[in-house]
């Protein structure tokens, strides 16, 4: 089975990536092949050099889990809005297109949006 996961939402201040990129690491944990696509602010979850309070979960560490597992890209577009460059990107993240999107929803047997 594959997923293709879409985030949104910035790594902080609210808790939807955080959570989307846990039921994707659970996924994996369960033999399906996920994609993880994250756009707009979501984008600096795979920001690298994510320093968090002590305690604090780090969606830094948790997208490096899932790139391990799965496949994790990133709108370019939205990188580019953001000022984030592909040196400043976390092992394993890396830039795509909407065409690839494109590509992943088709293939995918299921799509969750975050």
């Amino acid at each position: 089975m594959k997923t293709l996961l879409i985030f949104n939402d910035p790594p902080y201040g609210t808790e939807r990536s955080y959570n989307g990129l846990r039921l994707a690491k659970a996924l994996t944990g369960k033999g399906v092949e996920v994609s993880v696509f994250l756009m707009a602010d979501a984008v600096i979850c795979a920001k690298a050099g994510q320093k968090v309070p002590q305690g604090y979960y780090n969606l830094e560490l948790m997208v490096k889990s899932i790139a391990r597992k799965g496949e994790l890209l990133l709108c370019g577009t939205c990188m580019d809005a953001r000022g984030v460059s592909d040196e400043e990107l976390t092992e394993g993240a890396q830039r795509s297109t909407m065409q690839e999107l494109a590509e992943r929803t088709i293939a995918a047997d299921q799509v969750l949006v975050f």
